[in-house]
């Protein structure tokens, strides 16, 4: 290849060892001192989905029950370190940091071919300390497989360019290669359209050599992506060749409310669990119509090009921010922060200061413009890198999602570091203006600051409040969400965490105080909103709880825990016919809720529609019978409607589920006189007043019963003396 540096005689062997050691250490060095760090084992956001996902695969859940919403390359892979080793998160990391340490060396390899052993070893050591990588290759995420698979691919790829390797065997290669990073960053596919076209424009390459590479490059890629194409048509009926999540993923980085990063359909409801759900219902409340995966992904497509297609000012201006946050030097996070790892890590803290992105992109520039009389052979890099870039701008800019491009830009990047000292010697200082005034306009524009790094640390801490709260540690998810505030004052979500702790821990006056604090910074901030509404209707506010229910209603119309709890606040308002709205409407977005069923019953009790509402107690006692409450609201209804029998059935159903219930006892008692039964009546009155001594309506009805059985036993003995006297 012309202009290219033969290295087919150069030894590589001890490069790529000093390569690897680096990385290693490095890696090990990072993975020992965040050991802990309580996001160590405490995981967040897609870290925890996955490590759900990865533990039913090690249980032996293989093929899963719906199509694929993320790309399931990673949690198979923990899945398989799950089931050999167990569930240890060291374990995975390690196993990540020799697989981090392979790609440095794939890369040194790749840049050996490319331009020299010298800059092969530079790029092997640049991405061996390159901060990001570090911090990435360490984490319960699927980055670090994206970039082993670049590198892997790009050291095949030079062997191509450089024609060390010949044989039909590297195509099918780089096919499996494409295929595997696929399954890990679907948006990924670009490379495999810009290989094709590449395979099709190789100079002095004969038509039918072209065919056979192309053939044996997609063969590689169908073994890869047929078996998960053909697992999701059994699993969703339908063509996916990867995930569902292409709609969604492509209205939420192309709408009017949209900033480049990743916003939630619903705000404050970017954890995993949600994207699927909220992606699902809000196609489907708009649709009328229970959808399927393809429709809901077609839904949020089709919403995306209408807004491109009618606001084309306002998508350019967008898209043109996106373009500026993929080469920006901040790294965008969407669950975790650099910065804070970099708090334990003296890796991540002192690579941190020169190895970002911000000295990266124009390094990497000087190096394109210096490498530029090699373009012929070098043009592939630029379509990969380019194509790439684009594909991440054409969705939304997480530092993970740009992830890939760094291995391009470490290349140039040394490349431009070895062939510096000679152009600083042998170029003229005018001849030098003009690329090194370009260099520092670039350097100017990717270090821009664009994010708030305070921001980046009070989401990480925030994300840490949740999970350790899901864990049930409140008094540290309280102190995470109060640092979290520390960092970033006007944090909406952290302040809705944070009041979700204070609830949780019993102090309502502090938890409406902070959620109140969080509407002031987001007044359409839906779950707080609707937290709020829950707080007041426990401390006895149903009006107050009602209009919060109703302002959060909008966003959470599919969910029917919020209308079941609006009816729940205003049945205590004394609005029983709006209740018994919002409760029908509860019961039809998920008909089998026992809950709603008994609210739904305990309103229409209330509002006179006896024989339905025992329907409805009845059926909520079906649901869940060892619910107790369910089955003492039915017995009350039915002891109303002078069931006495049935409602002393209910009542000591109730009573095995809550023996301490003294109003249990006490109604039975009352059921059980109805019928006669005095004596049993009696016992149950007892009981209650053994429980609560100070009961006044059973220390009554004891009263009541006691003097109707003397009374009946007076009658009775009556009856035996006239009968008496008439057989004499």
């Amino acid at each position: 290849m012309s202009g290219g540096h033969d290295t087919r005689g150069e030894s590589f062997g001890w490069e790529a060892f000093a390569i690897f050691a680096v990385a290693l250490v490095v890696r090990l060095i990072h993975i020992w001192q965040i050991r802990k760090a309580p996001f160590f084992s405490v995981l967040m956001g897609d870290s925890r989905a996955y490590d759900e996902w990865a533990r039913q695969i090690a249980r032996g859940d293989w093929l899963g029950h719906e199509v694929f919403y993320q790309a399931p390359l990673y949690p198979y892979f923990l899945g398989v370190v799950y089931a050999v080793a167990g569930r240890d998160l060291l374990m995975v990391r390690i196993c990540q940091a020799i697989l981090g340490s392979i790609a440095c060396v794939c890369l040194g390899l790749a840049g050996r071919r490319f331009f020299s052993g010298r800059i092969g070893l530079i790029a092997g050591l640049l991405l061996a300390l390159y901060a990001p990588a570090i911090f990435f290759d360490s984490l319960i995420q699927k980055s670090v497989l994206d970039v082993f698979f670049i590198c892997l691919t790009m050291w095949i790829v030079s062997g191509l360019v450089v024609g060390e390797t010949r044989q039909g065997w590297p195509w099918l290669g780089l096919g499996v290669g494409m295929g595997a990073l696929s399954l890990t960053r679907e948006n990924a596919l670009v490379f495999a359209a810009v290989i094709l076209v590449w395979i099709f424009l190789r100079d002095r390459v004969a038509r039918g050599e072209r065919v056979a590479a192309a053939a044996a490059f997609v063969l590689g890629l169908t073994l890869v992506l047929l078996p998960v194409v053909v697992r999701n048509h059994i699993v969703g009926g339908g063509f996916y060749v990867t995930t569902s999540q292409l709609g969604p993923n492509l209205y939420i980085g192309n709408n009017a409310s949209a900033d480049g990063t990743y916003m939630p359909l619903r705000f404050g409801r970017g954890a995993p669990e949600y994207e699927r759900q909220d992606a699902t219902e809000l196609a489907e409340r708009a649709a009328g119509r229970h959808l399927t995966p393809v429709e809901v992904s077609r839904y949020w497509e089709d919403r995306a090009l209408d807004f491109m297609m009618s606001h084309p000012a306002a998508w350019l201006k967008l898209l043109g921010r996106k373009v500026a946050l993929v080469w920006n030097g901040t790294e965008t996070l969407d669950t975790e922060s650099q910065e804070s790892y970099a708090e334990w890590s003296t890796p991540v803290r002192l690579a941190g200061h020169i190895g970002h992105f911000g000295v990266l992109v124009p390094l990497a520039a000087f190096g394109a413009w210096a490498t530029w009389p090699q373009r012929k052979r070098l043009w592939i890099l630029y379509a990969m890198a380019m194509a790439y870039a684009a594909s991440v701008v054409m969705f939304y800019v997480f530092a993970r999602y740009r992830f890939p491009l760094v291995p391009f830009l470490v290349l140039f990047a040394s490349a431009g570091l070895a062939s510096f000292p000679r152009f600083v010697r042998v170029r003229p200082l005018r001849q030098s203006a003009l690329p090194l005034a370009t260099v520092l306009a670039i350097a100017i524009f990717a270090n821009w600051p664009m994010l708030s790094r305070d921001l980046m640390q009070a989401v990480t801490e925030s994300n840490l409040g949740a999970a350790l709260q899901e864990e049930g540690r409140l008094d540290e998810a309280t102190s995470h969400y109060r640092r979290a505030i520390a960092f970033k004052a006007d944090y909406a979500p952290a302040y809705n965490n944070l009041g979700t702790a204070l609830r949780a821990k019993g102090d309502l006056d502090g938890s409406a105080t902070t959620y109140e604090r969080a509407l002031a910074l987001q007044p359409d901030f839906a779950d707080a909103h609707y937290n709020l509404g829950n707080v007041l209707l426990e401390q006895g506010k149903p009006d107050a709880a009602v209009n919060h229910f109703r302002r959060a209603l909008p966003s959470l119309r599919g969910s029917a825990d919020a209308h079941n709890n609006l009816g729940s606040a205003l049945a205590a308002a004394g609005r029983v016919d709006g209740a018994i709205d919002e409760f029908r409407e509860a019961l039809r977005l998920e008909p089998e809720s026992a809950r709603t069923h008994r609210n739904l019953g305990n309103a229409l009790a209330s509002y006179g529609s006896r024989d339905e509402a025992i329907d409805h107690l009845r059926r909520a006692a079906q649901l869940d019978s060892h619910d107790g409450q369910a089955h003492y609201d039915l017995a009350s209804v039915l002891l109303d409607a002078r069931q006495f029998a049935a409602a002393a059935d209910e009542y000591r159903a109730a009573l095995a589920l809550m023996p301490g219930s003294v109003q249990a006892h006490n109604n039975l008692g009352i059921a059980l006189a109805s019928q006669g039964k005095l004596q049993d009546a009696i016992d149950e009155f007892q009981r209650a007043l053994g429980l609560r001594p100070d009961f006044e309506d059973a220390q009554r009805n004891l009263t009541t019963a006691v003097q109707a059985r003397r009374q009946l036993s007076g009658k009775s003995q009556n009856d035996v003396q006239r009968r008496d006297r008439r057989g004499r």
